[in-house]
């Protein structure tokens, strides 16, 4: 058995976590019987749900994909779940091709939609993780440890025996994440998961995400969101989707440099007497304090405008105590997308 399972992990340990490969995905529109009936020899239109998809997603990352409704994201994640198939391409999960090993696949990937309705509704939380950890093929006994487990983790011990209908709709998302974890997975898809919550609730969603599945677990996760701050403050790395195609792929700071346009600097300048009108920098509103003066400036991306625009400013006389780099973030991201015709 030792023998048998080595190259297993090995071909698990040697591949991402999740991988895709010329991912496509093709819907035929359905007709109605009246377009049918006028119309019986029209060819049925396609819709383009992923085009020529390639991802890859290292082991225990946190990795977002971005993009407005309609981009591809729930296509992507229902692939990588095995409740759809590929139209062309491949999909691995852990080394597992999701079109020939989907038993293999589901062992080891848990997905968690934005709207839930696969739970009993009259049965109460308890019951619904104590079903549905029969179905991984948990025992009794090994079923009700991880159900109390993940309840008392989910912070939920105080409403587990109430019916699934009367919970909240972060108690229900906080259920979904919990089933999810039943067979304990080394990667989970969440799909918008805090989309239908109210602030406080989604906040405290993501620092459990962040916090308890991410760091302490060491979870891999595929977090789609159409939420701008939500993958600026969880995502070490992102995929801008738009109509089925990666548009950008990276980390933040990465997709922000690949754009065009100019840097921008938060500089704090001491001593110095006048500074001469000069378009590349806009002093702060707040008058100087112990002749401190900040200044918002933006040059030029490369190396020689910045040079001459710290040498501007120390031929005021003044000395440079400060200078920070402003990274852009996820919104002047889309802002320039839209500029470019993108979208």
């Amino acid at each position: 058995m030792a023998t048998a399972a080595a190259p297993e992990a090995s071909r698990a340990s040697a591949s991402p976590a999740l991988r895709l490969t010329g991912v496509g995905k093709t819907y035929i529109k359905r007709r109605s019987l009246l377009e049918m009936a006028l119309h019986p020899w029209r060819r049925a239109e396609r819709v383009e749900g992923l085009v020529d998809v390639d991802l890859e997603v290292p082991r225990g990352m946190l990795y977002g994909l971005l993009g407005p409704n309609g981009a591809g994201k729930t296509t992507l994640l229902k692939i990588l779940a095995c409740l759809i198939l590929p139209t062309q391409g491949k999909a691995e999960v852990e080394g597992r091709d999701v079109a020939t090993e989907d038993q293999e696949v589901r062992r080891v990937i848990g997905f968690v939609t934005s709207d839930e309705r696969s739970f009993y509704w009259r049965v109460s939380g308890e019951d619904n993780l104590m079903f549905f950890a029969r179905l991984y093929g948990l025992s009794a006994a090994e079923a009700r440890r991880r159900t109390r487990d993940l309840l008392a983790a989910m912070e939920l011990e105080e409403v587990a025996k109430r019916q699934f209908m009367s919970y909240s709709s972060g108690m229900k998302q906080r259920l979904a994440i919990c089933r999810a974890l039943l067979h304990d997975p080394p990667v989970l898809c969440l799909d918008e998961p805090t989309r239908s919550l109210d602030p406080i609730a989604a906040k405290h969603l993501r620092q459990f995400i962040r916090q308890s599945l991410h760091r302490e677990r060491g979870k891999t996760i595929l977090l789609a969101t159409h939420n701008l701050q939500e993958a600026e403050d969880l995502c070490q790395r992102l995929a801008v989707l738009h109509r089925g195609r990666v548009l950008r792929e990276g980390a933040l700071h990465e997709i922000a440099a690949r754009l065009p346009g100019r840097e921008q600097y938060l500089i704090e300048v001491q001593g110095v007497a006048a500074l001469p009108n000069d378009p590349r920098w806009s002093l702060d509103p707040e008058p100087p304090r112990d002749g401190l003066v900040r200044l918002a400036a933006a040059v030029d991306r490369g190396g020689r405008p910045f040079s001459d625009l710290l040498q501007a400013l120390l031929a005021g006389g003044g000395t440079i105590v400060a200078c920070t780099r402003r990274e852009p973030g996820l919104q002047e991201v889309f802002d320039q997308m839209e500029r470019e015709g993108v979208r």
